[in-house]
């Protein structure tokens, strides 16, 4: 975690002005921030838009963790019926005749602010984008999967199973057979990423290592808001880690060469991952940047690797988790990091100083999150359980990347899933999708998560109907996306704040107490309703007279 944690504050150093300038990145949770800020300087006013919808947000989310209404919610539908639907592999009379029919299910939108608000900043476009991903899997990938499958599914049910015993069947679906697919269209989606973002990249390294060659400005020439950490510094660290990571991989696995060959794969594809992960902060905002699925092809190009080397057996999985443990590291905290600049570049703060702050922050983190980790392994084990891998700390994601790394390196890999997704990203491409990585993010991500961040993204295109519709002049719709956001920002650090809270009552006494044993998801939907509803109210209202200046624009 220390070594990845630095690592990642490094990265994003030598690529930080060429990712904060670019105006096609919106930032959602970094404008949040800003705003949140500016809502303290700004006086009442604004700070009542904020503080308002902060409490709310808290309060909602409150709610459904206390069962006053449900969060979630499961529908089921038949595709087929199972013993009786087949279908006919020839012409008709042919005896090539298949069983089909299943149960499949699709999520519900989750009833949370955070995403809401997510979905508003975003906007329609890159909510739709995410969004047509979970429409793939959830609507096309996993029904015709179950249609097949059905059958041999079933032999997995109890006799008097019902619909609703089909949910864990088609989460395993998604979870071991679509997601593989995504991981391998993120792979493509991060290549073509890293091309569209190469002159940036370029740009980037090139003034960096012009500053390490001395050609660089002074910084006593340079504005304070310019100002970053040495490249030679950043280099020599980066230098430094890297001799640190061949000595603990070589420790860990026990192989020299290998070791050593893992530490270069973690150090290049670590910071083109890095790279990618703040391009998605840019775009989606850190609470869902998907890191697991950043992790899982850095594990298989390691696997990969390992395997050519002639790396196997127990050896070989250490060090290809060990590198995809770094990577996951660095990369969070890449996002991270490159959040923090843009809520240091809308604000005027001075770059170095937060690097500084960063890399202290790292090390502070890394020093103590062993400590909760272990706290949560033991409680476990003192109720009975296993610790991690347990079905209260099941850790989906681990057991998933632990089951890659065995299955390449031990040569059991179901690599058709990770090549067709790989063909399906290059469709994307010659498709001329906007993003093809959004949409492989949408497959890899729970479809209640991004229908809420939809349902979010319309929002903001009805408010902006609205707007249009009442012929609000440039000064008007400034304030309009300016009191938006506010309340956008309000509803995200409302239910972050309030999740903290409950995390710690979590770990301290146990469960929440429920209000309702069955609370209603119908209530839950009018309470989506009511946040629609703030959100496009609240900005509307306070558009103000045309006759007024226009303030500045909150998103950048």
């Amino acid at each position: 975690m220390l070594v990845g944690s630095v690592l990642g504050v490094l990265f994003v150093s030598l690529i930080r002005r060429v990712m904060v300038e670019d105006p096609e990145l919106p930032f959602p949770e970094s404008v949040a921030a800003s705003e949140i800020h500016k809502a303290g300087q700004a006086g009442a006013k604004a700070a009542k838009y904020l503080f308002y919808n902060i409490v709310f947000g808290a309060f909602v989310f409150l709610g459904g963790q206390f069962s006053l209404f449900a969060v979630d919610n499961d529908f089921f539908f038949h595709v087929g019926q199972v013993g009786k639907s087949t279908i006919r592999l020839g012409a008709l009379g042919s005896r090539t005749i298949l069983g089909t029919g299943g149960i499949s299910t699709v999520a519900a939108p989750t009833v949370s602010p955070a995403f809401l608000g997510v979905g508003y900043i975003i906007g329609p476009e890159l909510a739709s984008l995410n969004f047509s991903g979970s429409v793939v899997a959830w609507g096309l990938l996993i029904p015709v999967l179950i249609y097949f499958l059905g059958p041999q599914l079933q032999a997995y049910l109890p006799a008097n199973s019902t619909d609703a015993s089909w949910l864990g069947l088609a989460n395993s679906v998604w979870r071991f057979i679509v997601r593989p697919i995504a991981v391998g269209s993120m792979m493509v989606g991060t290549c073509y990423t890293l091309f569209r973002m190469r002159k940036n990249l370029i740009a980037g390294l090139a003034k960096a290592f012009s500053e390490l060659k001395g050609s660089a400005a002074e910084p006593e020439s340079v504005s304070r808001t310019e100002r970053y950490m040495s490249s030679k510094t950043v280099f020599a660290l980066i230098g430094v880690t890297f001799v640190l990571m061949c000595v603990l991989y070589i420790y860990m696995s026990g192989l020299i060469g290998g070791a050593i060959a893992a530490a270069l794969v973690m150090l290049i594809v670590g910071f083109f991952f890095a790279t990618v992960s703040g391009y998605l902060v840019g775009v989606i905002g850190s609470s869902n940047n998907p890191i697991s699925g950043l992790t899982l092809s850095t594990l298989v190009i390691a696997a990969l690797l390992m395997v050519t080397l002639g790396v196997s057996g127990t050896g070989g999985v250490v060090a290809v988790l060990a590198v995809a443990a770094v990577v996951c590291v660095s990369s969070a905290v890449a996002g991270e990091l490159l959040q923090d600049f843009k809520v240091g570049y809308i604000l005027g703060g001075t770059p170095r100083s937060i690097q500084i702050v960063e890399l202290i922050a790292v090390v502070v983190a890394s020093s103590v999150m062993y400590f909760p980790l272990l706290w949560l392994h033991l409680g476990n084990i003192h109720k009975g359980g296993i610790g991690f891998g347990d079905r209260e700390l099941s850790a989906p994601q681990a057991g998933l990347m632990a089951s890659l790394a065995q299955g390449i390196v031990g040569g059991d890999m179901a690599w058709p899933l990770v090549v067709t997704g790989i063909l399906m990203g290059f469709a994307m491409i010659l498709f001329k999708v906007k993003s093809p990585m959004l949409v492989a993010i949408g497959m890899y991500l729970p479809i209640s998560i991004t229908a809420a961040i939809f349902i979010g993204g319309v929002i903001r295109w009805f408010t902006d109907v609205l707007r249009r519709r009442a012929n609000c002049n440039g000064a008007q719709s400034a304030r309009v996306e300016n009191v938006g956001v506010l309340v956008a920002s309000g509803l995200i650090a409302g239910e972050a704040l309030a999740g903290l809270v409950t995390g710690w009552f979590n770990y301290k006494y146990g469960k929440l107490p429920a209000v309702f044993g069955e609370p209603s998801y119908l209530l839950g939907i009018g309470v989506m309703a009511l946040i629609a509803f703030t959100l496009i109210r609240i900005p509307l209202k306070n558009a103000g007279d045309p006759n007024e200046p226009a303030p500045p624009a909150a998103i950048m």
